[in-house]
């Protein structure tokens, strides 16, 4: 199901509005659905912390990161 403009408006004012984000560099927002989202003042994406998904992702990317590095040795 595709969202509607709406839905993307209001995720879009969740991401762009400065009380999501904490020390201007970490996006928490319980009410907005997604896992990543566009920074704030520059390019790129960040996770929303407020998800647990986000913090299993970035465990998993470490965990990947360390067997690759060990792999490689």
């Amino acid at each position: 199901m595709k969202r509607s403009k709406l839905d993307k408006a209001l995720l879009d004012a969740m991401s762009s509005n400065p009380d999501n984000w904490k020390w201007s560099l970490v996006y928490v927002n319980k009410n907005d659905p997604r896992l990543i989202v566009p920074k704030l003042s520059s390019l790129g994406w960040t996770f929303n912390f407020a998800s647990p998904y986000s913090y299993i992702t970035l465990i998993l990317i470490i965990v990947i990161a360390i067997a690759f590095a060990n792999y490689i040795k």
